[in-house]
């Protein structure tokens, strides 16, 4: 019988489909189990990386179901974002619609996989029964405080029109379009993520389930530093200035004040300045530019305010300046400037003829001339009845001083700032607040959620397109009646992905978020599946969303996913031509682009993308190799967290292996259909070796899916497939027979969670009683996974002269002895000496002669 995945595919799709096969429920008496991959955007067609992800776990989730756990395996749409709006600018076409389009048409590609899915559980986070919750969400972390709006420097991509969370800035790129990204003062909505900063990061410790490389990449975006905050005077005002420094014990060292243009001071420094419209010009040059441009800009800019601060513990003044370097977004905004013991601070000094004096030397009698920064540690010169003392030592009892003195204290800080989640954008969730001029700011009643988003918007104008819909903004306030004017931000697309997994609980849930019952069952996730590239976004805020709900007392776990498996992406080689740039494989023809017919340059293997044309679409292999195939290459190509090479002669390869798989079995109906029973034991030789095979792979492979290895795994189904080959020649008698029987049976358990289609009907084909979708995964015993026999290597005097086979239970004495009597041994030894004979127990026999 031949293999023709087109005659069977889509009837077991639609058969389990009728027959709810993956539909969960928590009233089931088994052990629970989780397994969740990141969300798709909507974009219109699934990619090879979808495949990739999906198939991973598809085939985790279907493992834990045969292995006898409640699986629950669900999929949504992270339906709202910036490419719906633009293809409605681009097509003049509404994002609600091009948004359901997509939808329809992944979710019809994601069923033709064959993906386990219990589509009941669907979300769509751009549905207003969705996005309410978040919205009284929204209002209860303002009520508590962890919501707030404040005028801000935000990061500004002027390509999307829209402000960008810190971490959605990457390399001073817009994450999205990589456009550059400038700064912006605007009045911005914000979560109070620092709350939980200290949390966040002590939980890094815990999550023994997650790679090390993203728990270091969550590490340093927090960012913890452990130093002193210390309050500077200004000279002649009632202001003062507050720092945070890691290195107090430089403090005597401090000669000059640095403030970032954004700093509040740095504007109100400058009011009775006779050069204050030359100071704002300069903050107004500086905040146009990008963070990384002045990080990494070697001109070090300053401009004097005029005003000078007192250092606390010298007394002496030190000069204000404005610098260019100095950040809002780290520490307080302002620097002690310490010219000797940093290197930055030194070039400004140099530049603005500003003391530098050295409180640091490295060792207590090292000399106290310094020609440029130390930024080390050592011992205190010049810094009163400090001096001599350790850096260490110094930087406790130098804070110990400023407390006593009230200018002062031990703090801890973190990089991490606070997540602007305003977006001024029009497919979002509408930020649920009304602005009345009597009662300022005030949140939605309840009662009046979900804030819909408006359907007759125009998307031909240039900023926010909700702020033109005026029946949308003009409103009345809901505590007084008067005239009133509605939020027109949106929230950032990041804040639907920080709950999606806790709404599949209970997706139709209408009192509420989700129900708390169905959610303290589920949760936490046992398996997420995702890519790296959100260590430091979703990941994080998923994070903290799940403190910020228990603290709220909706759910009772401190994390939300057990296990985290970063998968690697898909890559292909690119091809390029000079004059037409990227091309697609039909652009080239013996090795020239067809368009100018110049050679063709053989660019780098890189992760598929659209711009280089190096992509290749799902589902022309589906039609050509079928889904089994597809998802047997992207499991088989390469371990789960390493990047897949494509390979045409790869996808090919599957194929005829799957063939194979089918037209053993088949070939073999006849037995499956006797009333030969399954083997229990293995009775003769060639039962045995067939017991070997089937106990071994079961082993190798169970193993190795635990491990998410499903590389080796597929592997070991192939040796055992060429095994069988072999072995179906030697059916002599009812033992052998039965043996192989159970080795088929088990042959199609094991391919059921990779290649589930045709597992599935050559189950049926074999008159096997319900669905291979719901059977036990086959267990192994470990007498029967050894060889009798074993090989060993036999060394003289350091090299391996042969390999000799000998019963599993051979004394030491037998097989040297054995050794000695090879044909391949003898010429080295004879009429030498034996000096030495070590035995490596079943490995390895050392022979020395002289």
């Amino acid at each position: 019988m031949k293999y023709n995945f087109a005659d069977f595919e889509e009837k077991w799709q639609k058969i389990w489909e009728e027959n709810k096969i993956f539909r969960a429920s928590s009233s089931s008496s088994l052990k629970k189990y989780y397994c969740l991959e990141m969300f798709p955007y909507p974009s219109g067609n699934i990619h090879m990386g979808h495949v990739r992800n999906y198939a991973i776990g598809d085939v985790i989730s279907r493992h834990k179901m045969m292995c006898g756990f409640n699986v629950i395996h669900p999929i949504g749409w992270d339906a709202f974002g910036l490419p719906a709006e633009n293809a409605a600018k681009q097509n003049n076409r509404h994002p609600a619609e091009w948004t359901r389009e997509n939808i329809k048409k992944m979710r019809h590609q994601l069923k033709r996989m064959g993906l386990s899915y219990d589509w009941s559980r669907e979300v769509a986070t751009c549905l207003p029964e969705y996005y309410r919750w978040e919205q009284q969400l929204f209002i209860k972390m303002w009520e508590k405080g962890l919501a707030y709006k404040k005028r801000s420097g935000v990061n500004w991509c002027e390509s999307c029109g829209t402000v960008l969370a810190n971490e959605q800035v990457e390399d001073g790129k817009c994450w999205r379009c990589s456009s550059d990204v400038v700064q912006k003062e605007l009045e911005q909505w914000f979560f109070k993520i620092t709350e939980y900063a200290g949390e966040l990061l002590d939980c890094t410790y815990t999550l023994l389930g997650w790679s090390e490389n993203v728990l270091a990449m969550q590490r340093n975006w927090i960012g913890e530093s452990s130093g002193a905050e210390i309050t500077f005077d200004i000279l002649g005002t009632d202001e003062k200035i507050t720092v945070f420094s890691t290195r107090p014990d430089t403090l005597y060292g401090a000669t000059f004040m640095l403030l970032a243009p954004e700093h509040p001071l740095a504007d109100k420094l400058l009011e009775d300045s006779p050069q204050r419209e030359e100071g704002l010009a300069f903050i107004k040059s500086i905040t146009g530019e990008s963070k990384e441009a002045r990080m990494e800009d070697k001109q070090k800019k300053g401009f004097f305010t005029g005003r000078n601060c007192i250092n606390p513990v010298t007394y002496e003044q030190m000069p204000i300046y404005i610098a260019n370097y100095v950040l809002m977004d780290y520490g307080t905004g302002a620097v002690m400037a310490v010219p000797a013991h940093d290197e930055r601070d030194f070039d400004f000094a140099k530049k603005y003829e500003l003391p530098i004096v050295q409180v640091i030397q490295p060792k207590e009698d090292s000399p106290e001339d310094i020609t440029e920064a130390y930024a080390g540690e050592g011992f205190l010169i010049q810094s009163d009845t400090f001096d001599g003392m350790s850096s260490k030592n110094a930087r406790s009892a130098i804070v110990n001083l400023l407390e006593k003195q009230g200018s002062g204290k031990k703090s801890v800080t973190y990089r991490l700032r606070d997540w602007g989640v305003s977006r001024q954008r029009y497919w979002g969730t509408p930020v649920p607040f009304i602005y009345c001029g009597k009662c300022g700011a005030v949140p939605v009643p309840d009662k009046d959620l979900p804030v819909l988003l408006p359907e007759n918007v125009k998307f031909d104008t240039h900023g926010n397109p909700l702020d033109s819909v005026q029946e949308f903004v003009n409103t009345v306030c809901p505590k007084c009646g008067d005239p009133a004017r509605r939020e027109t931000d949106t929230m950032d697309t990041f804040v639907e992905s920080s709950w999606y997994f806790l709404r599949y609980c209970s997706p139709q849930y209408d009192k509420g978020m989700f129900d708390e019952t169905e959610v303290n069952y589920w949760m936490p996730v046992d398996q997420y599946i995702g890519g790296v590239e959100h260590a430091v976004m979703h990941l994080l805020y998923a994070r903290f969303f799940t403190k910020v709900l228990r603290d709220m007392g909706y759910i009772n776990i401190d994390e939300p996913f057990d296990n985290l498996l970063t998968q690697g992406m898909v890559c292909k080689e690119t091809q390029r031509c000079h004059t037409h740039g990227w091309l697609n494989p039909s652009e080239v023809k013996d090795g020239n682009c067809v368009h100018c017919q110049t050679p063709v340059i053989a660019g780098r293997t890189e992760k598929m993308s659209k711009s280089k044309k190096n992509v290749v679409d799902p589902d022309d292999l589906i039609k050509t190799f079928g889904a089994d195939t597809l998802r047997l290459f992207s499991l088989f190509a390469a371990p789960p967290d390493k990047e897949i090479d494509w390979s045409e002669s790869g996808v090919e390869g599957c194929y005829r292996f799957i063939s194979r798989v089918f037209r053993l079995v088949t070939d073999h109906l006849d037995l499956l259909k006797s009333d030969i029973p399954e083997a229990d034991v293995p009775q003769g030789e060639v039962s045995t070796e067939i017991f070997l095979y089937i106990h071994a792979t079961v082993k190798k492979t169970t193993t190795d899916i635990e491990r998410f290895q499903f590389n080796t795994a597929v592997a070991a189904i192939m040796e055992f497939v060429n095994s069988l080959y072999i072995l179906q020649d030697k059916l002599t008698d009812t033992a052998t027979k039965s043996a192989f029987k159970s080795a088929l049976i088990t042959l199609m358990r094991l391919c059921a969670p990779f290649t589930p289609h045709v597992a599935e009907e050559l189950w049926s084909l074999a008159s096997m009683h319900g669905f291979i979708s719901c059977e036990g995964w086959p267990t192994y015993k470990e007498e029967y996974t050894l060889h009798n026999n074993i090989t060993i290597a036999v060394q003289i005097n350091g090299k391996i002269r042969a390999k000799i086979t000998v019963p599993r239970n051979c004394s030491e004495q037998e097989v040297i002895e054995k050794s000695l009597a090879d044909e391949k041994v003898v010429p080295y030894t004879k009429g030498r000496i034996l000096t030495k004979k070590i035995y490596v127990h079943g490995k390895l026999v050392s022979i020395v002669v002289k």
